[in-house]
């Protein structure tokens, strides 16, 4: 029987995983009308207490349940990220569940449990608990992608992603069964014990389909054919989820994997993940230019983004891993408010997401106009905003690390991309006016908004608290 000292190093885990059960009682002894709101409200407060204890807890090295489970600071730099971006969703997507008839108290549970999986992704130290903790997040995700019950394309975007999710997670784990054939155990330290001198084929192999796994979780390209019909299907909020939580939580198990047990094959695994990042920002970037549906923009606009993170791990240095979760925490910023701009955009009670719908809107609403500026620009990675500095990052480590290639081609790229971004921008401030969108936002949208704005636009002006956290946890990484 496990005892305490060894389980507190899981202690927000297990502390999510109750309090997750106990909200389910609270909605299901609580009267209907009410249950929603409640644990709503509950569900924001556990997952802020949630992040307290990783940041308390939060120092050295410390290992759980016979060394499966790892919590040192790049965990706990990624599961801060991971939470902040589920309050987010949950802050900025409450007006548009009550209005659209999702508010029902399974929706914010299902939130916690996709957490918890994650949470679990990231402390993984071990093939099995890599695999538990994400399938945990999946068959929450699969759930809530079609839980608009009454609208076919949330249904369907729901069904494909189970299909295609599936498909990957038997990839994953036909993988993890080869390297456990051939290198004798699941345990991440065992095996970058073991992966020295002549390595088998076979393990090659494994890898290679561990890394398609992985690979379709963060939406990389070929890996991505879910995305765009499952972005554009699932409600507004859920997408937002989609694109910013789940993808951290996979990046983070991707660092971690490829630089812990895998380290020493650096040199095999360097040119798959070369590979996947050139076709994940090419097709990000040109692909995304014929969207009319901004839902869908934001599909490959998030692919891309995940080849220009790639770029850090395939520098395969501490540098580069800085690079990394640097570029992870500016995209949580700017996507949660660029979702936020998209779940204003209704009329007369209606979503609408199509591009041309912001049309003239600096005139009708120029606080919103400024916002998705401020967004747009960061995202196509224009100075002084902070998606400049995100790929500023990644682009010197692949420089340092002697990939000019990769960073010439990343800098193409986001040229290209910066195209279909300052669209936006010109469609919002030079066309002729669309139709007005409602008044007013809401609460929710516009704190998000607002703070999502601030700190993308005022970033280069205190920049070191991110800077210094990503290289402790950066350090922590290779420590392990």
């Amino acid at each position: 029987m496990t005892d305490l000292p060894q389980m507190m190093p899981a202690a927000p885990e297990i502390f999510l995983a109750v309090a997750g059960m106990l909200l389910m009682m609270v909605g299901v002894f609580t009267r209907e009308e009410r249950a929603a709101q409640r644990v709503h409200l509950l569900s924001l407060a556990v997952l802020v207490i949630t992040m307290a204890m990783v940041g308390i807890l939060n120092g050295g090295k410390a290992m759980a349940f016979g060394g499966v489970f790892l919590a040192d600071d790049f965990a706990a730099f990624m599961k801060v990220l991971a939470i902040l971006g589920a309050v987010l969703v949950l802050v900025m997507g409450r007006s548009y569940v009550v209005r659209e008839g999702m508010a029902r108290f399974e929706y914010p549970i299902l939130i916690l449990f996709a957490t918890l999986g994650m949470m679990m992704m990231i402390s993984a130290n071990d093939l099995i608990a890599l695999y538990l903790g994400l399938e945990l997040q999946s068959l929450s995700l699969y759930v809530i992608a079609a839980f608009k019950r009454d609208a076919m394309r949330s249904s369907e975007a729901g069904l494909k992603y189970f299909v295609l999710g599936a498909l990957s997670s038997g990839m994953l784990l036909y993988g993890c069964s080869l390297i456990y054939g051939f290198a004798g155990s699941t345990s991440f330290e065992t095996l970058a014990r073991v992966l020295g001198g002549d390595i088998p084929v076979g393990l090659i192999v494994g890898l290679v389909f561990l890394l398609a796994g992985l690979a379709f979780k963060v939406s990389a390209v070929p890996f991505h054919m879910w995305t765009p019909d499952v972005y554009e299907g699932a409600p507004t909020p859920v997408t937002a989820f989609f694109s910013i939580a789940p993808k951290i939580a996979a990046i983070a198990l991707f660092l971690r994997v490829m630089t812990g047990p895998f380290g020493e094959l650096v040199e095999e695994w360097r040119q798959i993940i070369i590979f996947i990042s050139i076709l994940s920002m090419s097709l990000g970037a040109f692909a995304a230019i014929a969207q009319t549906n901004i839902k869908r923009l934001m599909a490959y606009s998030s692919i891309g983004h995940v080849g220009y993170a790639l770029i850090g791990l395939a520098a395969g240095t501490h540098v580069g891993v800085r690079g990394v979760l640097i570029y992870m925490a500016i995209y949580l910023a700017m996507n949660a408010g660029t979702f936020a701009c998209i779940l204003a955009m209704r009329r007369k009670g209606e979503m609408v997401e199509e591009i041309s719908d912001l049309a003239g809107l600096s005139r009708s609403k120029p606080g919103m106009a400024l916002a998705m500026m401020i967004f747009m620009f960061s995202m196509a990675g224009v100075p002084p905003t902070a998606g400049f500095f995100g790929k500023l990052y990644v682009f010197l480590a692949a420089i340092e690390a002697e990939l000019y290639t990769l960073a010439v081609i990343g800098v193409v790229t986001s040229v290209v991309g910066a195209f279909y971004y300052l669209r936006i921008i010109k469609i919002m401030y030079f066309d002729e006016p669309a139709e007005e969108f409602d008044t007013p936002i809401g609460r929710g949208l516009g704190s998000v908004l607002t703070v999502t704005g601030i700190v993308t636009l005022f970033f280069f002006l205190w920049p070191a608290p991110l800077l210094d956290g990503a290289a402790q946890a950066a350090a922590a990484l290779f420590a392990g």
